[in-house]
């Protein structure tokens, strides 16, 4: 949480400095659309990321409760991932781009953002010198920022691109018990080999629920009336 304030105040610093504004530019203030935007994209989002966990208990994997749940292990799951998403939102989608869209336009800004996020996630999956994962992963990872970015820079505010990410990784990594926060949710209790031999299921149980997310997300950020910049409130 420290980080996260020091985040903030740098911010501060930086917007003021450079376009004498505020932390307004982020869209943080609560109004009845930005937290419906939230609640929405975090469900679509939630629903997309589960949809391949769905498939693998269609081929026969079997998830079951964690015995060890309780309603506070759900709170410090869900504050990690709200933590670990605010740190990169803050960063990549933070009053840096403001700046960027403010001095190059909406598109170079939001690609530059995204590459910027793709170069990042070389570090934090660890895949750097790995020329094929890297790739991969700058990839995967560079076409969710461009989604990320392109929801900021639609609404300038970071409701849209946090209910995704959070959406996103708190399906994975806690509900069902995939990430680096140990078991949430759901345990696999029984795991299937079919996707190691089958490149048409691995590509289902990967690719089909983040390209879905993807394109399901983007269209319903396109629905949505653009912010006009200096009008912002």
């Amino acid at each position: 949480m420290v980080g996260i304030i020091v985040q903030l105040a740098i911010s501060w610093l930086l917007i003021w400095v450079i376009e004498k504004k505020d932390l307004s530019v982020l869209g943080l203030k609560p109004t009845r659309q930005r937290i419906f935007d939230l609640g929405l994209f975090f469900i679509v989002t939630g629903c997309c990321a589960g949809s391949g966990f769905l498939i693998r208990m269609c081929l026969g994997e079997r998830w079951e409760l964690n015995p060890d749940f309780t309603l506070r292990l759900l709170a410090e799951g869900l504050w990690w991932n709200i933590k670990s998403v605010l740190f990169e939102e803050l960063i990549f989608r933070g009053v840096i781009l403001y700046i960027l869209i403010k001095r190059t336009g909406m598109l170079k800004g939001i690609i530059i953002s995204a590459i910027a996020f793709g170069i990042y996630h070389w570090f934090t999956y660890e895949v750097l010198g790995n020329t094929t994962p890297m790739i991969t992963v700058f990839l995967i990872t560079g076409l969710i920022g461009l989604l990320y970015g392109y929801g900021y820079a639609k609404t300038f505010s970071l409701y849209i691109p946090i209910g995704i990410h959070i959406g996103w990784n708190f399906t994975n990594n806690f509900i069902f018990s995939e990430g680096q926060i140990g078991n949430g949710v759901l345990v696999a209790v029984k795991t299937n080999q079919q996707a190691s031999v089958s490149y048409f299921i691995f590509f289902m149980i990967i690719f089909l629920p983040m390209l879905t997310m993807t394109v399901v997300n983007y269209l319903l950020i396109r629905r949505k009336k653009q912010v006009v910049l200096d009008d912002k409130k």
